[in-house]
C-alpha cells in the first residue's frame, strides 16, 4: 500500500515530469548562480554604504532600503528566467 506522499509524487510526475540535466546545463546553472550572487552582493554593498551615509535622514534611508529590495527582486527574477531557459535547452 502506497502512502499519500508517494501517490502525490506519482501524480506530480505525470503532470510535470522531472527533466534530467546534462553536465553542460549543470555548469551553466552553477555559473548563473555564481554570477548573480556576485551582482546581488555588489548592489547590497553599494546601497548599504549609501544607507549608512544617509543615517539620520529616515526618508532617504527608507527609499534606499526600498531600492535595495526592488533591485534584489529584479535580479532574482532575471536569474530564474535565465535558469529556466537553460533547463529548457534554449
Amino acid at each position: 500500500m502506497k502512502s499519500s506522499y508517494e501517490l502525490a509524487m506519482e501524480r506530480l510526475n505525470k503532470t510535470a515530469p522531472v527533466t534530467k540535466l546534462n553536465a553542460k546545463q549543470k555548469t551553466e546553472l552553477a555559473e548563473l548562480d555564481s554570477r548573480y550572487a556576485a551582482k546581488i552582493a555588489e548592489r547590497e554593498i553599494a546601497l548599504n554604504t549609501e544607507i549608512t551615509r544617509a543615517a539620520g535622514d529616515a526618508e532617504k534611508e527608507e527609499s534606499l532600503r526600498s531600492q535595495l529590495v526592488q533591485e534584489r527582486k529584479k535580479l532574482q527574477a532575471e536569474l530564474e528566467e535565465k535558469k529556466e531557459r537553460v533547463r529548457r535547452g534554449a
